[in-house]
């Protein structure tokens, strides 16, 4: 009990306090770079990836809405198909460019502010960039997939929906949007402050009994066979059950007995199975609700495909 109380005030805390000092701060500067437009500049570079997909200019359009909100891009592919400006097969190219762009967002929101700080800068980067690199070559398949099989056939240029106006949006003030990014910050610090003490708190107690890799023993197979450490399987474990949890679970690893790579290659097989999770989870009613089944289903599939395949090429090239 007096050692369990003391790893929780000598190492647990400190770091739970330090970790959340960063993400309040990293988290606070999103949501203004957000709020002031600042992520709509590097969104704008995909306007003319749409003319190579041979996709009409509104595409051009929802990939800049993706960077800020994935849901919002969505959904004007999904008005943009609904109104017959694109075809099935258009739209699931265009969702295919898409996929960078929505990572760009989380470079924002999440990846730089939270996972960066816990894991530190060295592994942070690295696994961020091999995400990022894992995005941008699906979307690089996206713009080939539309130079391939898109044609005219694909887009009816007479069909085009009535776009939104945004004079209410520009008129917001300059408090309202500091106040808006203030309320997004807090909303987010109260949702990971709180889960990421107690799951940490939980993954070192469970470190230091040597209990917690017989907690997610059924992942050892997988992990052993591509040869990380035994570590790696509780690890993969808690981050099918949340990413920031499992960033936070790795980080007092890391150096010992984990490598870089091998941390990198961790997160990255949790990535899948965490993806694997939440496809069931948010994916499939997300999907299901913008597309319908049917066409919902093909977007899954094509998406579960691109994500899995190019996640485990990563995987091998990092363990060569």
């Amino acid at each position: 009990m007096e050692s369990t109380l003391n790893l929780l005030l000598a190492d647990i805390l400190p770091r739970v306090a330090s970790i959340a000092l960063f993400i309040a701060v990293g988290v606070a500067l999103a949501n203004l770079a957000v709020e002031f437009g600042a992520v709509e500049y590097i969104a704008v570079l995909s306007k003319p990836l749409t003319g190579p997909a041979n996709l009409p200019d509104e595409v051009g359009t929802a990939i800049l809405a993706t960077a800020t909100s994935p849901t919002a891009g969505y959904g004007m592919l999904a008005e943009y198909r609904e109104s017959g400006l694109i075809d099935d097969l258009a739209t699931l190219v265009a969702i295919t460019v898409n996929t960078f762009f929505g990572f760009v967002q989380h470079i924002f929101t999440f990846y730089a502010p939270v996972l960066i700080p816990i894991l530190g800068l060295e592994v942070g980067v690295m696994y961020v960039g091999a995400r990022a690199g894992i995005s941008l070559a699906i979307t690089v398949v996206g713009i080939l997939a539309g130079a391939a099989l898109l044609s005219e056939e694909n887009v009816d240029p007479t069909a085009r929906p009535a776009a939104d106006s945004g004079e209410e949006e520009a008129e917001r003030s300059r408090r309202e949007r500091v106040v808006s990014a203030a309320e997004s910050t807090w909303s987010k610090l109260r949702t990971i402050v709180p889960r990421l003490a107690i799951v940490y708190a939980l993954v070192a107690v469970l470190t230091a009994r040597d209990a917690f890799d017989a907690l997610f023993a059924g992942v050892e197979p997988l992990t052993a066979l591509v040869g990380l450490p035994p570590e790696s399987a509780g690890v993969v474990g808690v981050f099918a059950i949340d990413t920031t949890s499992g960033a936070a679970a790795i980080a007092p690893q890391l150096g010992a007995p984990f490598t870089p790579q091998e941390a990198v290659t961790t997160m990255l097989i949790g990535g899948v199975v965490s993806f694997a999770f939440s496809t069931f989870k948010r994916s499939i009613p997300f999907q299901y609700g913008i597309w319908g089944p049917a066409f919902g289903t093909k977007v899954i599939l094509v998406n579960t495909a691109l994500k899995v395949g190019f996640i485990a090429l990563t995987v091998v090239l990092l363990l060569i």
